[in-house]
């Protein structure tokens, strides 16, 4: 059993000028040239660091992202998967919170209520924990590249605190802000670093969040 350290990024700025008219709010577009430099920095940033895979998800602007650290990290692989998607973490009770959440709430469908958290689940059982297939203890930790979105890193932050469910609601991450969490053999996982942007000069950080996100 070995010690793994996951990785976890939001995918760079996405541009949102390739929407037309007639495509309001369709998600599936790619990365703003501010987003391409935000990448291409992360990549930079873990180029010493030794990684067993690049994982995102299946939209353009965390394949775009991907594809930019991955260029680092030349012989790491790249795989596409569904589990570092977009998608609703878990089906929470509105009741008690903010008005602002229950009506960011609301607007999921019951198809996504159900699906959201299915994946969720997968994916926690797949990229969380000490590594325990191929490994023996005092291996080297296994690190792991999780290019995907804000409500993932956030779902995973509040499973590492073991937190109250509902708690994944309001962590809003940086665009390729970088989270890095410990899953060792013993005791609980450790966090390491939240959202950590110093990769990134300061007229790249905040994108995405509220002004008062920038600190």
């Amino acid at each position: 059993m070995a010690t793994r350290l996951l990785y976890l990024t939001r995918h760079a700025e996405q541009d949102l000028t390739e929407l037309g008219e007639s495509e309001a709010g369709e998600p599936d577009t790619g990365l703003t040239e501010r987003g391409r430099r935000q990448a291409t920095l992360l990549g930079e940033r873990l180029r010493d660091r030794r990684f067993t895979a690049v994982h995102h998800g299946p939209l353009r602007r965390a394949a775009q992202t991907a594809e930019l650290i991955a260029k680092s990290l030349p012989e790491v692989p790249v795989y596409e998967t569904e589990l570092a998607g977009d998608y609703l973490p878990h089906d929470t009770d509105p009741v008690g919170l903010p008005s602002a959440y229950v009506n960011f709430l609301a607007q999921f469908s019951a198809a996504e209520r159900v699906d959201g958290p299915r994946v969720t689940a997968e994916a926690v059982r797949r990229f969380t924990g000490p590594v325990t297939e191929g490994a023996a203890a005092g291996d080297e930790p296994v690190r792991e590249l999780v290019v995907t979105h804000s409500f993932m890193i956030a779902w995973l932050i509040r499973h590492a605190l073991d937190a109250p469910e509902r708690r994944w609601i309001g962590l809003n991450l940086h665009n390729t802000g970088l989270t890095v969490i410990r899953y060792g053999p013993a005791g609980p996982p450790n966090l390491i670093a939240v959202n950590d942007v110093a990769h990134l000069p300061l007229e790249l950080r905040g994108t995405g969040l509220p002004p008062d996100y920038l600190v």
